[in-house]
């Protein structure tokens, strides 16, 4: 796998994520304890449960922290200007149907489906096909509802 950029706001969360996701481990193992001392486990429901709750949340620790593991931090200031590079927001105007759309290129955790500009993960398909344009470009992407063809018509600095 490929190591993306993460903004250090983005990498905060992630460790504070972890930090919370070790707080609950810590109380889940403390109420695995409490229900062992109970007695016969075959039929203890609250010991089951909480041996269930301790995988999951040992999973999501695992999965965060892989995360991390390939992640590098970047500093969105310290990218070139003038070409789409990670932190920048760029306009493209989708020449299939003519509509304006706006994307901000971001790290893992902190994409954002639903936002103007449309945080969008650095390794996405179209990412990958707007990285290192400039205005005036033409890209062709491969989306899995076909084909897009889009044109770079503003890149915005780094914010």
């Amino acid at each position: 796998m490929d190591r993306q950029p993460i903004t250090r706001e983005g990498y905060d969360k992630k460790l504070a994520e972890i930090e919370a996701l070790d707080l609950q481990l810590e109380e889940c193992t403390e109420r695995i304890k409490e229900a062992r001392e109970e007695g016969d486990l075959k039929e203890n429901t609250e010991y089951h449960g909480q041996r269930e709750r301790q995988g999951q949340i040992q999973a999501r620790m695992n999965q965060v922290k892989g995360v991390l593991a390939n992640c590098y931090i970047v500093d969105k200031a310290d990218m070139p200007k003038g070409v789409v590079t990670f932190g920048a927001t760029v306009t493209v105007k989708n020449l299939d149907d003519g509509l304006d759309e706006r994307y901000e290129f971001v790290g893992p955790g902190e994409e954002d489906y639903m936002t103007d500009p449309m945080k969008i993960l650095t390794n996405s398909p179209i990412a990958q096909s707007l990285l290192n344009k400039k205005v005036g470009d033409e890209v062709e992407v491969e989306v899995p509802s076909g084909k897009m063809r889009l044109k770079v018509t503003e890149i915005q600095d780094h914010v």
